[in-house]
């Protein structure tokens, strides 16, 4: 064969080329990513209505606990964003066709007490085909390809039942009965859109167990003890619950001398006083590791009564306010003992 015009030189500058080309590209993304992840949002401060549908007691109780805090890579971000800049152009696509939106100042809020509380994407007054004059909850989700089909042919009661649940619930604490979800394939643009009616029975017992979980002192039972278990592979708590049984957080609500209490606040038995939520997520030098979140076995306290003494290793350790002898919560996660 005859070379190619230019000879080997002229090839290998062009693969440099192409190589030079292809590492920029990456630096770029790994730059926005990066970005990304510097602003991922505080966990929050209440047990999220959407969150109610979730099949265990125990992540729910962790998450809100902030005992274990899921982090999100940077593309994974930039998909939650894309999720809500969708909600303005579905608003409009809706609007466009006589439905009529409740005019209000971004979300409404729904709030059930007892920490559990949400975000209604919209309330829609007026226009859906069929139900003109009803009232709706509108819930607006995108979805990559294989959920938007799996969508299709269940429903969203069976192929998306923490949405189901997130409706109902919405629905239940704004007098509503009727809900409409829309969906959005990202792949294709193809919509979906589903009327809901409004079920009191399984409503309520979703808002009982988020006030449940949300003031229970003690740790529920998790869904599974094994690690293999489907729902729990992918979880954000399985190293917690199927490997370390350590929490990797230091805040007011991983101390074992705060409680969240009915009446919606967080209060501090050592300090005698409601939590801010600026300084649960700082919290003190007092810090005690709750029982239930380290894998040693409590002996009780010392003499210093807010100070709590584990059996680490065989030995006792004393974890509390600092003092002679004293091991701080971040020194037992860290292992320095």
């Amino acid at each position: 064969k005859a070379p190619c015009k230019g000879g080997l030189a002229t090839q290998k500058e062009m693969r440099r080329s192409i190589m030079a080309q292809i590492i920029v590209k990456d630096k770029i993304v790994e730059a926005i990513d990066a970005w990304h992840q510097s602003k991922q949002e505080r966990p929050r401060q209440h047990m999220g209505a959407s969150m109610l549908g979730h099949p265990c007691d125990r992540w729910l109780w962790l998450s809100f606990r902030w005992a274990v805090i899921e982090k999100f890579a940077g593309r994974i971000l930039r998909l939650f964003r894309r999720g809500q800049m969708e909600e303005a152009t579905i608003i409009s696509d809706l609007e466009a066709i006589g439905i009529v939106f409740k005019k209000t100042d971004g979300q409404s809020r729904v709030d059930f007490g007892s920490h559990v509380s949400g975000s209604v994407d919209g309330i829609i007054e007026s226009g859906v085909p069929d139900a003109p004059k009803a009232r709706h909850v509108a819930e607006f989700k995108t979805h990559a390809l294989k959920s938007f089909e799996d969508l299709l042919s269940q429903g969203v009661q069976k192929s998306k039942p923490m949405h189901w649940a997130q409706m109902q619930v919405y629905m239940h604490g704004l007098g509503i009965h009727r809900a409409l979800y829309v969906a959005i394939c990202k792949n294709d643009d193809r919509i979906y859109t589903e009327r809901l009616h409004y079920d009191h029975n399984a409503a309520e017992k979703l808002v009982d167990r988020g006030r449940r979980i949300a003031v229970a002192d003690r740790m529920p039972e998790p869904l599974s003890s094994d690690p293999t278990w489907y729902e729990c592979k992918f979880c954000p708590a399985r190293k917690f619950c199927h490997q370390t049984k350590l929490t990797e957080q230091v805040n007011c609500r991983t101390c074992a001398h705060s409680t969240a209490t009915a009446s919606g606040v967080w209060e501090c038995a050592k300090w005698g006083n409601d939590i801010p939520e600026d300084w649960q997520h700082q919290g003190c030098s007092s810090h005690v590791l709750h029982p239930d979140l380290v894998p040693w076995k409590m002996k009780g306290s010392d003499e210093n009564g807010w100070r709590a003494v584990y059996l680490v290793d065989g030995r006792k350790v004393v974890n509390g306010e600092p003092g002679p002898g004293v091991t701080s919560s971040e020194q037992l996660i860290n292992g320095v003992i």
